[in-house]
């Protein structure tokens, strides 16, 4: 039988693990968009025409 203390770490253990893997996604989705940002933007650039050095 696990005890109370036990209890409370693999509770801690378990959301810290959460937090974790929420992160991790949040991350991905973020790098996604950013992606599919600079695409857009290189995109109008070139629709625009114009070339910056």
């Amino acid at each position: 039988m696990a005890s109370h203390v036990d209890e409370q770490i693999a509770a801690r253990i378990a959301a810290a693990r959460l937090k974790r893997e929420r992160r991790r996604q949040q991350r991905a989705e973020m790098d996604e968009a950013r992606r599919y940002g600079l695409n857009a933007r290189h995109a109008a650039k070139l629709r625009r025409g114009g070339r910056r050095v």
